[in-house]
C-alpha cells in the first residue's frame, strides 16, 4: 500500500510528479510537498510553468521522476 501524501498548504492528497517536484525545486530532503495550485502561489510561477518543467525533468531523466 502506498502511503498517502498532502499537500503542506490545501490538504490534497498529492501524485508522485507534484511529491517529486517540490523536492526538486525546494530541497530532495524537505518533508513539506505541496500541490501544483499552491506550489505556484508559493513560488510564483503558474501551474502551466510547473507542468512544463515536469515534462523537461522527465527528458531530462531526472530519477525523483521515474
Amino acid at each position: 500500500m502506498s502511503r498517502k501524501v498532502l499537500c503542506i498548504d490545501c490538504g490534497k492528497r498529492l501524485r508522485k510528479d507534484e511529491i517529486a517536484l517540490s523536492q526538486k525545486l525546494i530541497d530532495v530532503d524537505t518533508m513539506e510537498f505541496y500541490c501544483l495550485d499552491c506550489l505556484a502561489d508559493y513560488i510564483g510561477c503558474t501551474i502551466d510553468d510547473l507542468r512544463d518543467k515536469i515534462q523537461e525533468f522527465k527528458e531530462q531523466g531526472c530519477v525523483l521522476f521515474l
